[in-house]
């Protein structure tokens, strides 16, 4: 029996990732993986079903239960989608909801032909969402062939309507006896209700070409992980099937934020929490300590008989909220630090301070229990 690959793998997910983030992560491998993107490629389109079977399945709160418990075995007796043999456009079709109207935002939006957003995602740093940033982000995307303005056919040429579906784009498949019937898009035409005989040289007769673009986004103060910033009118224009020229409403790209973990400060909402060690001392008779805060230093008076666990808070200090740019706060959490190691003058200072509190401590150094213990064979 051929080894099946895990569908949380193919999807690059974890096995407890949300269903949003299964969303995110197939919608982006989907629009890598179409084959209008990758003319030829048989291993993009390969791909492109198994990220489809898997979003399938994951999807459905039902079957991915049952998927966690029993695998592929738990499946088989499940009905489902032969991938293997379906028309990629078929497949985009079956998940418009990811997308918005059509398959990857393609559609019509009151009658005007839209084009597939795009997704891309880019990293900043803590300090980068209290002062907002820019990011240059690459990507390639769909454009209009302008050998052939779109038609897919050579210069000099015009594309015949197509003979398998009549020119509808569609063609209807009967099954069990005529008992039902289904509406699939044209194998032939690819529901552009029209062939190309002789095909443009630069697109290969799709009418579009893949192109790079590159420009400049601005991330907002206060924007969180896994947000997303829409820039709109960057996405890909409507596919050819709908306007082979290209007019109508241009998608729009989606850039997704990762926000990077810092080493000093975690992130609670508008709020920041940090640690901050404190000694027995320290926390016994107060102190004033120096502390770094994101974007400044400031004092900080620790109160005697702090204890650990204690929070304090500068109103503040935090991060700006997205919409009214107001900051959080920052809670620094006390964390009391016990010496593993004092000298005979601490052990000595600590014991006299126990016997007022009239409290058993060890009146030997660790040192003497040590030699105890190796002299039992401990």
């Amino acid at each position: 029996m051929a080894t099946q690959r895990d569908y949380y793998e193919i999807l690059g997910v974890e096995r407890t990732a949300s269903g949003e983030e299964i969303k995110r992560s197939y919608r982006r491998l989907a629009m890598k993986y179409h084959p209008d993107r990758n003319p030829g490629d048989a291993e993009a389109e390969t791909q492109f079903k198994a990220c489809a079977e898997a979003y399938e399945v994951l999807n459905d709160a039902e079957r991915r239960a049952r998927y966690d418990q029993h695998g592929h075995a738990g499946l088989r007796q499940t009905p489902g989608h032969d991938f293997r043999s379906m028309n990629p456009e078929d497949i985009f079709s079956m998940f418009a909801d990811i997308f918005g109207g059509r398959a990857g935002g393609g559609g019509r939006r009151g009658g005007v032909a839209r084009g597939y957003d795009l997704e891309t995602e880019v990293e900043i740093t803590l300090e980068e969402v209290l002062t907002g940033a820019d990011r240059d982000v690459e990507f390639k995307r769909l454009d209009v062939c302008t050998t052939c303005k779109g038609t897919g056919a050579k210069p000099g040429s015009q594309p015949v309507k197509c003979s398998t579906c009549d020119g509808h784009g569609q063609v209807q498949q009967t099954g069990f006896g005529g008992m039902f019937r289904m509406v699939t898009t044209c194998p032939t035409c690819r529901g552009r209700r029209t062939v190309v005989a002789d095909k443009c040289v630069d697109c290969r007769g799709r009418g579009r070409v893949s192109l790079g673009r590159k420009l400049t986004v601005k991330l907002p103060m206060g924007i969180s992980d896994g947000q997303i910033v829409r820039v709109m009118g960057e996405g890909e224009p409507p596919p050819p099937e709908l306007n082979p020229a290209g007019e109508g409403q241009r998608g729009d790209l989606h850039v997704v934020v990762r926000v990077r973990e810092h080493d000093q400060f975690e992130r609670d909402g508008d709020d920041l929490v940090m640690v901050q060690p404190i000694a027995f001392a320290q926390a016994a008779l107060g102190a004033t300590l120096r502390l770094k805060t994101i974007d400044s230093e400031r004092d900080l008076i620790i109160e005697p008989g702090t204890q650990h666990a204690d929070v304090y808070t500068i109103a503040g200090e935090g991060l700006p909220n997205l919409r009214t740019r107001k900051r959080g706060d920052l809670k620094i959490v006390m964390q009391l630090v016990v010496p593993k190691r004092l000298t005979e003058a601490q052990r000595k200072l600590l014991a006299d301070y126990a016997s007022t509190e009239k409290i058993e401590v060890n009146k030997q150094s660790p040192g003497f229990w040590k030699k105890v213990k190796d002299s039992l064979g401990g």
